[in-house]
């Protein structure tokens, strides 16, 4: 059971300043945790990480008392919560869109709302905004990850995202993912 690999996720938010990622990783480090998969971002002046960690089910025990203490330490939000390793669909396909517009609300939510109603799969995505070159207009760009089934024709999503994008003023591609 000792050598049983457990996963822990641990999501950590607060405001930015060097140090941050060093304090995280000694202490898993520290435990005899391994990060599998993180994610790390500053958001306006707030930094967020999301950690996929594994170890043995003591070693990852042993960590999670000790985030109590790193988190008044380092003056964040921690939250953490067991998990399992992700299994892999071995009958989604791995596309990505990638979105460009003026910036606006709602873009998200309508991206989002297309992949959705189709049993699609959004497994990353990323946003940022921008001023346009010359003009300084505000531009949007999102990135999807997504898992397409294998029962959805590639031809006929790729032309119902196109026509929607269209609609809604977006330039977009939808294109396999590129390892």
């Amino acid at each position: 059971m000792q050598n049983m690999k457990t996963y822990l996720v641990i999501s950590a938010l607060g405001s930015d300043r060097s140090g941050i990622v060093d304090a995280l990783s000694k202490i898993i480090a520290d435990q005899d945790c391994n990060i599998e998969d993180s994610r790390m971002s500053v958001l306006g002046g707030e930094f967020a990480v999301m950690l996929l960690v594994s170890g043995n089910w003591n070693t990852i025990a042993k960590l999670e008392s000790h985030l109590p203490t790193l988190e008044q330490k380092l003056g964040m939000t921690i939250v953490c919560k067991n998990t399992e390793r992700r299994k892999q669909s071995s009958n989604a396909v791995p596309y990505v869109a990638d979105v460009i517009s003026m910036d606006h609300p709602g873009i998200v939510n309508k991206l989002a709302n297309f992949f959705s109603t189709r049993n699609i799969n959004i497994e990353e995505l990323s946003t940022s905004n921008y001023a346009a070159a010359h003009t300084g207009t505000p531009m949007f760009s999102v990135h999807i990850e997504i898992g397409v089934p294998s029962d959805i024709t590639i031809a006929e999503l790729r032309e119902s995202f196109m026509d929607f994008c269209d609609n809604l003023n977006l330039d977009a591609v939808l294109e396999p993912l590129k390892a």
